[in-house]
């Protein structure tokens, strides 16, 4: 899947935005968990290869290209990688919420599991060959 450039028409989205590799199977089960498990229903999701990444990329540059890297856009800050996840945990019910005190443990510390994770994800976890189509609750939640 090819990553969009930037549309200028495509909107900024507010509040919380997490951007995944829209083809890891990983990704797709973290996703599923993330909706699952949220206590607000506040997160949006949108891949890493669409225009609304694009979109946010223009404007936040810490964003990357590869798509190894998860992304969480609390509304205000980009959060990569390990830190995205213990930012996001904030909209989950506990316990999982209770990570978010972690949020402040130095990046380099997660990030050398999140990295190990991320280089075999695709061997683990495999690759989507097609779009999982959310369910009608959850629809609106998803970004292109």
């Amino acid at each position: 899947m090819a990553i969009v450039e930037a549309v200028a028409t495509e909107p900024i989205p507010t509040g919380p935005v997490m951007l995944y590799d829209g083809v890891c199977g990983l990704c797709a089960k973290s996703v599923r968990w993330i909706l699952h498990h949220e206590r607000d229903h506040a997160i949006r999701f949108a891949p890493l290869q669409g225009p609304t990444a694009a979109a946010m990329r223009a404007k936040f540059p810490r964003i990357p290209v590869a798509l190894s890297t998860v992304v969480f856009h609390d509304g205000e800050r980009v959060h990569l990688r390990s830190k995205a996840f213990l930012h996001m945990t904030k909209h989950l019910r506990a316990p999982w919420s209770w990570l978010h005190a972690f949020r402040w443990w130095p990046a380099v510390l997660g990030d050398i599991g999140y990295r190990i994770i991320a280089a075999l994800r695709y061997r683990m976890f495999g690759k989507a060959d097609i779009c999982e189509i959310p369910s009608p609750e959850h629809r609106a939640r998803f970004l292109p």
